[in-house]
């Protein structure tokens, strides 16, 4: 189960999200980063074994990124690391997304809120939201919506424009000003979702936009956005609102990784259970000759076991657990040389070349 973490967040700004006064949004740059190198991660942070690496990018210079669980942010340029953490500009070490924007951007979605690194300094972007058609999650009259808003997924569309998944609902960035999806008139939401906890984001070669909840209070299953007529609608596969993971196939197959109800396999037409279980669906990814790779498996009560599946399309291959420490890997990913990285709870990072698996943690 992810993690809330109560520390104090940086107040945002706060505009119209609905195309009306809307300002540019404004940002807070910080000074510029000096951090230490090493060859290879070293937790500084004092984490517990429960905290995982949570997320992985390669961006274009061939920088490999990894976003943690309360250790920040760590940078491979092929010999070291690089930690970044919120000493050196980060809003807070609990990262959930990372994604790059056209420009070469970085962007970290984290506990609270957005941090941009433009290859110098990191600068903090604040989420705009304001008067606005809907209502947030929380009623209370204490509720502050500025005061909390972790970023837990994020994705770029094929036009460029970023969209971001947060634990108070899912905005849009078109590189000047944010707007509310929801607030979009042309958006038909028929069966009244909130898009809260937004735990991860696909758009399909199809130009359809996937949306997985996340946990209560979001629990609204698989929601499915078609552009071209407006419709916004939602599927529980056997009645599980909580989804870890989208991705989609070679041949344009959806997979879907739930919270209780096991792996799913969208094929165009009909929704039909791929694998059975309780909290294997965390993380998979689809590599360059399309074998599909799967995590998960759960020990006391925990996702703590589990190692990686391979599937090719008709069987499942298995790797011992012991190859990566034992613990259920939370990120993947596939460099350009083709090594598959994987990264596990307890801040463990661990690199596949097609034989072996090397340690890349202390």
């Amino acid at each position: 189960m992810k993690l809330l973490y109560f520390l104090p967040l940086l107040i945002v700004s706060v505009v119209s999200c609905n195309g009306q006064n809307k300002t540019h949004t404004d940002e807070t740059s910080q000074q510029e980063i000096v951090p230490d190198q090493t060859t290879k991660i070293v937790k500084t942070q004092g984490t517990n074994k429960y905290a995982n690496i949570q997320c992985g990018l390669q961006d274009k210079a061939g920088n490999i990124w990894f976003g943690t669980m309360g250790e920040g942010v760590y940078r491979y340029d092929g010999r070291y690391f690089t930690q970044f953490t919120v000493e050196n500009g980060l809003t807070n070490n609990v990262v959930w997304s990372i994604l790059e924007d056209n420009g070469g951007n970085i962007w970290f979605g984290t506990n609270y809120g957005i941090c941009r690194y433009n290859g110098q300094t990191l600068t903090t972007v604040p989420i705009v939201v304001a008067e606005s058609l809907y209502m947030p999650f929380d009623t209370s009259p204490n509720y502050d919506p500025s005061a909390k808003n972790e970023v837990w997924s994020m994705m770029k569309d094929k036009s460029g424009k970023l969209w971001f998944g947060t634990r108070n609902g899912l905005y849009c960035y078109d590189g000047n000003l944010f707007t509310r999806f929801l607030d979009n008139d042309k958006v038909l939401n028929k069966d009244s979702l909130r898009l809260v906890m937004v735990e991860c984001m696909l758009e399909d070669k199809n130009g359809i936009i996937w949306i997985g909840s996340g946990m209560i209070p979001g629990n609204e299953g698989i929601c499915r956005y078609d552009p071209a007529s407006g419709m916004l609608t939602a599927f529980k596969p056997d009645g599980d609102g909580w989804i870890r993971y989208m991705l989609e196939d070679k041949s344009g197959n959806i997979w879907i990784g739930t919270r209780h109800a096991g792996i799913w396999h969208y094929d165009g037409r009909t929704f039909s259970r791929f694998k059975v279980g309780n909290n294997i669906g965390l993380t998979a990814l689809v590599d360059k000759t399309g074998n599909i790779w799967f995590s998960g498996g759960e020990k006391d009560g925990y996702a703590s076991d589990g190692g990686v599946q391979r599937y090719n399309g008709k069987s499942l291959e298995g790797f011992p657990e012991d190859s990566l420490g034992g613990y259920s890997v939370w990120c993947m990913l596939q460099d350009g040389s083709g090594n598959i990285w994987f990264g596990t709870r307890n801040i463990g990072l661990y690199r596949y070349d097609g034989k072996s698996f090397t340690n890349f943690s202390e």
